[in-house]
């Protein structure tokens, strides 16, 4: 649960009314959500709903029409890319993205592009390996031959380089075994305990639930339900819809 000073303090970030369009695809609706600074917030939905959409509108990779994103109060809408990098959002996309002929180190070296600062990288790198040991064992390896646990952990490693304030997670859990879902889910706790504010997309409800401060339910581009997680977790329209129950 928030408590009072959190309530009362601006969002960190804040989206208002946004409309996105993909051709003649309206696929958000005036989708209005904020995030406050240290939440784990996660937006679930079926596919289609408008859950990527958002994190893409987030971190640049689309123009909305209309509405604005607010990062640490500037509006960052329409924004490019590599300014909102700089300004402190990253993002791990949805099927991991990673380099696949360059080699683990070079992948992290990648994530800190935005960056000059040779022992805060130094530092933060060796944070990296610190929290994913297997990607230290890897480190020449061609990032390629990881397995898929490997390159998520690989992902978020690399935007992590970046030392951001909010990152954004794009179906963490998609396409891993059970066990390693469970690792992943560790570490984005770890990630939010040591300072960074995590807006994570999930299709695995009961998982992203669980370790989340609130939710919000999209569907068709609308969000329909927000809340607090635990209660939302065990909201019977939720459980019907989302949770297999």
């Amino acid at each position: 649960m928030e408590n009072e000073t959190t309530m009362k303090s601006a969002p960190m970030l804040r989206i208002t009314d946004l409309e996105v369009y993909y051709g003649a695809i309206h696929a958000l609706k005036g989708l209005s959500l904020d995030v406050q600074e240290g939440e784990i917030v996660t937006l679930i939905g079926a596919n289609g709903a408008g859950k990527s959409t958002t994190l893409r509108t987030i971190s640049g990779l689309i123009a909305p029409k209309s509405g604005t994103v607010e990062f640490e109060g500037k509006n960052i809408a329409g924004t490019g890319a590599h300014e909102i990098v700089r300004a402190g959002i990253s993002q791990v996309p949805e099927g991991r993205r990673i380099f696949a002929e360059m080699t683990v180190l070079e992948n992290l070296e990648l994530g800190a592009f935005t960056r000059s600062d040779k022992d805060g990288i130094a530092a933060d790198m060796e944070m990296v390996f610190t929290r994913f040991p297997r990607l230290k064992e890897r480190i020449a390896q061609q990032a390629g031959t990881l397995s898929g646990g490997e390159q998520q952990m690989l992902a978020m490693g690399r935007a992590l380089m970046s030392r951001p304030r909010l990152l954004l997670l794009d179906e963490p859990s998609m396409g891993l075994a059970p066990l390693l879902i469970k690792e992943i889910f560790s570490i984005i706790v770890d990630i939010n305990k040591t300072g960074t504010t995590v807006l994570l997309v999930e299709q695995n409800a009961n998982m992203a639930l669980s370790i989340a401060n609130r939710a919000y339910v999209l569907e068709t581009g609308r969000i329909t339900l927000s809340g607090d997680a635990k209660e939302l977790a065990a909201s019977e329209d939720v459980r019907k819809a989302y949770l297999g129950g």
